[in-house]
Order: structure tokens, then sequence, then C-alpha cells
């Protein structure tokens, strides 16, 4: 029995008062996504703004029906068997969504019993510990940072001991050593069998955590692979180096430009050679200059800059 399932799931949102005015009809969200999580996995959801991964979590957490499809976390339906369905998964949201009149503990106690649960202080004395929040248990939440905010929430998902865990940008603005934490701590639940869906911009998180992943893409799921595989797709190493000089247009259209830094695809030695001079004969200075291999945010860049047609779904 796999952990979630999504059963060729899509959702669209019916037109605004606006939109109908134009004659424009409604925007699909979500467009036959149909993929299965095995017990276990740590599995990484990505995509840019807007590709769908939200609403995908909104369905699987019962916060939005699906307009076509099912969606199932242990067997239980997530419309039909809300709240058993519930009980198998916790959910860390984006947002920080907080009850300002508790402290930290009190928050946990309180959460605990909206899944029957009492008299469980040791199971929230280690989560206190293990997230780095011993120190902070009588806090009012109105007093912590963001980060520490950020904490809790992962703390109150954890509370009833799902067997499912849903991160959704969990680390987004938060410091290293708070992702170091968490990222210690998910990694033993899963070692322990705790199986993990992680949405997030954090292109490195998911190459290093993950073990297979799924790309979204307008609603559609155009990749689908074990991660190693994914990197295995990318056809080209990186040539690396620092400028300050506009590069020529030919050049350009094929790089990645941050700041100062520009990486451009290079199959092999020749064709590092052949970039090279095309930038010394445009009176281009590089400094810093190095090789790499591609990494999952290079393969990630390809796949949403193509018309890609949703690869074959890989097992675990």
């Amino acid at each position: 029995m796999p952990a979630i399932s999504f059963q060729t799931v899509s959702k669209t949102y019916p037109p605004t008062k606006q939109q109908r005015a134009q004659g424009l009809t409604g925007l699909k969200a979500v467009d036959q996504v149909d993929f299965q999580i095995e017990q276990g996995e740590f599995f990484g959801l990505l995509g840019p703004n807007g590709a769908g991964k939200t609403s995908l979590i909104s369905m699987l957490a019962g916060l939005s029906r699906p307009t076509s499809g099912a969606i199932s976390v242990h067997g239980f339906d997530v419309q039909r068997d809300y709240a058993q369905a519930r009980r198998h998964l916790g959910i860390v949201p984006q947002e920080l969504v907080f009850d300002p009149f508790f402290n930290v503990r009190e928050s946990l106690r309180i959460q605990s019993g909206y899944f029957g649960i009492k008299k469980n202080d040791a199971w929230i004395d280690e989560l206190l510990h293990s997230l780095g929040l011993s120190d902070k248990a009588e806090s009012n939440l109105r007093q912590l940072s963001g980060g520490m905010k950020r904490r809790v929430l992962v703390a109150q998902a954890l509370v009833h001991k799902p067997p499912v865990i849903v991160l959704d940008e969990p680390t987004a603005g938060v410091d290293v050593e708070l992702r170091q934490t968490l990222w210690q701590f998910v990694a033993r639940l899963n070692k322990e069998g705790c199986t993990v869906l992680l949405t997030t911009h954090y292109l490195e998180e998911a190459e290093a955590l993950c073990h297979r992943i799924a790309m979204l893409k307008q609603g559609r799921v155009i990749a689908l692979d074990r991660t190693s595989e994914l990197l295995k797709s990318a056809a080209s190493n990186v040539l690396r180096f620092k400028t300050d000089a506009e590069l020529p247009l030919d050049i350009a259209q094929h790089a990645r430009i941050t700041g100062r830094i520009v990486q451009l695809p290079a199959k092999d030695a020749h064709e590092v050679e052949q970039l090279l001079s095309a930038l010394r004969q445009a009176g281009v200075m590089v400094e810093d200059v190095e090789m790499r291999k591609a990494d999952l945010e290079d393969v990630f860049i390809d796949l949403m800059a193509g018309e890609q047609t949703p690869l074959e779904v890989t097992k675990p």
C-alpha cells in the first residue's frame, strides 16, 4: 500500500467575475497528476511558482477538493475518510500560523488534543529537544522569532506521530542552524520509517535528501524519477566563471547568470575551449574559471525551459 496516491488528479478553479465577463474559463492548476509515493520514501515535489504544488498539497490535506481524480493516504481517501487520512498525515505549512495566547508546550498539548491524544509529554519533550525548543517551552508564541515559530510548526505537525510528513517550503527564509537541525531530525524520522514529502525551492536540499523527485510545470508532471537518474539525464558539465562584462548574445542566451557569476553548459574540453575563445574575441575578461558536474538545478532549468512530455513513472 502506498503512503500517498494521486490518482489522475485535476483541479480547475472557477473564473472570477471579471474573467467571466471577458469570456475566460477557470484556471486549471493541476492537470491529470498520477503517481504514488511509497512508504518510507523521501520524495521531492519541485516546480516554479504557479506549477500546482500548493494546490496538490491543499487537496492532500483535504482543504480543497479535486475537480476529478482521487487522493489517498495509507489507503484512506482524503475526502471520504478525512479523519483517518488526516491522522496519518503531518503537514508543515508555508505560512507562519500560530495562536498568540499560548506558550510552546501548551500549543503542542492542544494540537495533540485535536487527535484525541493525551499524556504524551515524553514525546513533546523529545520534539522540543530535537528541534532546539527546550529553552522556549514556556515562552509565548508571540515572543518567538520567525525561525523559532517555524520550529514550532514542525513540532505541531509531528506531535501525533504521523507516518507521513509533508514539508511545504519548510526552510524558506530561515537560518542555516534551523536548516541543519530540521534536516537532521527529519532524516532520522525517515530512517525510522516515516514517509516524507518535501516541496522546496532550495534544489540543493532536494538533491541531497530525496530518493525520488517529481517536477511540475503548468500543473503537469514533466519528470518523475530517482534523483540519481535525473542527474544522469544532464548531458553536460558546467563551465563556471566570473565577469563584469556583458556576454555576447549568442552565449548569453545559453547562460545562467547570477550577479557576476556565469554558468554555461559544456559537453567536453573542446567545447570549453571554444567558449573561452569566443569570450576572448568578444573582449570579455573572465576570472575564477572552473568546471563542475551538472546538478539538480541544471536539470530543473533545462526541463522547465523545454517542451517536455510527461516522463515514465519509476518506482523507488
